[in-house]
């Protein structure tokens, strides 16, 4: 367990795979050692503080848990015995709750609520065979959360410092057609080099999730300054430290220095987007227009960003129809936007070789499960013959 006095100590930041670099120069932006990255997550090494800081401040992470225990587990009897070393007296106290989430995969484990109940016997076992009694379990609202991460390689057990995941900013309603993850698309904002100075438009914005994600780096407010967190409920939990983070970070915001432009053809997702920058408390910083993304003309008079999650046609729409789309945009980019810099999110190949633009760079990055690339588009003013050579199609 962690506390104020503890030293530093191996930390993890977990994140959605593609993200891992953006989500380590956040980490040393935080001053803290030791940061290296790996296939979906981020180790580095802090205190009580640095657990703090990295829940509330960033905002490509999904979960930051401090490791206890990992090893092989090829059987039930494995997991159970690699649970049951932890010195869980020291981390759960009487009359506390547990639970356990589970993320990755094992061929041992195809049921992953079959993993956590061996994790919880474990547990459960261990406690009431060392300290004569036994914690309860509540699966939606613990007091300690754990976090098991499945794998046919090395599977580890880590204290949860976070519960409902950083992507849940806690401003939009779960769910809905194709949404676009807080984290993934504050990563896209960062990978484009966005930080606020440059005017931004979305003309794609569904529920505004770019938008709400670039007014909140815009006005340098952090991502869980609204919400709450599983270290809030740890006997160690140091209430006057976090909130002197908490009022330190408060004291950095700003007003949003350019224009953040969201537009839509569809009334209820202008609508959506409406409600959801307003629970973010980043309404003022954002216009909010029902428009049609062919009919693209900038808001500004040169330059800015574009950025857009353009249907894929896995969840949303149909490749055929939409590879009409994707063409009349290529062309709405090339002739309204001259002289701005786009950055498209594409989960469809085919599709993304309909822009008839070639991309500057090409980023590969998942939407859940599906992989897909965010390219950039420097969108030069003057014919296309006169332009820059830039890579090759999609």
């Amino acid at each position: 367990m962690i506390d104020a006095k503890s030293p530093p100590q191996p930390l993890v930041a977990t994140c959605s795979r593609g993200l891992e670099e953006v989500l380590a120069e956040e980490l040393r932006a935080l001053d803290v050692k030791g940061v290296a990255a790996g296939r979906g997550f981020v180790g580095f090494t802090g205190g009580l503080r640095a657990v703090y800081e990295a829940n509330l401040r960033l905002r490509t992470a999904a979960r930051v848990v401090i490791p206890m225990v990992r090893g092989q587990v090829k059987t039930k009897e494995e997991l159970y015995n690699l649970a049951a070393t932890v010195s869980w007296h020291k981390i759960v106290q009487r009359g506390q709750t547990i639970g356990v989430d589970v993320a990755g995969r094992s061929h041992v484990f195809q049921n992953t609520n079959f993993a956590a109940q061996v994790v919880k016997d474990a547990l459960v076992d261990t406690l009431r065979s060392r300290q004569g009694w036994r914690p309860s379990v509540d699966r939606s609202n613990p007091d300690m959360r754990l976090h098991l991460h499945l794998s046919d390689g090395l599977t580890s057990l880590s204290l949860d410092s976070t519960g409902e995941q950083l992507s849940h900013r806690g401003y939009r309603p779960r769910g809905g057609p194709a949404p676009l993850a807080e984290t993934l698309a504050a990563g896209v904002l960062l990978l484009a080099g966005y930080d606020g100075s440059q005017p931004l438009l979305d003309p794609l914005c569904g529920t505004g999730t770019f938008a709400a994600e670039a007014a909140l780096i815009a006005t340098r407010t952090p991502p869980g300054l609204r919400r709450e967190f599983a270290f809030e409920r740890w006997t160690t939990h140091d209430v006057q430290l976090y909130q002197e983070i908490v009022r330190s970070a408060g004291r950095e915001q700003r007003d949003a220095p350019a224009p953040i432009v969201a537009r839509d053809r569809d009334e209820r997702a202008v609508e959506a987007a409406k409600r959801n920058l307003k629970a973010a408390w980043m309404n003022r910083w954002v216009e909010v227009e029902q428009r049609d993304a062919l009919d693209l003309d900038l808001p500004w008079s040169e330059g800015g960003m574009i950025v857009a999650n353009p249907p894929y046609g896995k969840r949303v729409g149909d490749v055929d129809r939409l590879g009409v789309f994707y063409k009349r945009f290529g062309d709405e980019l090339k002739n309204k936007a001259q002289g701005a810099t786009a950055w498209l999110l594409v989960g469809n190949r085919e599709l993304a070789n309909q822009i008839g633009l070639k991309a500057k760079r090409r980023i590969p990055l998942f939407n859940g499960p599906i992989e897909c690339r965010l390219l950039k588009f420097e969108l030069y003013e003057g014919s296309r013959k006169h332009q820059p050579a830039q890579e090759s199609e999609v």
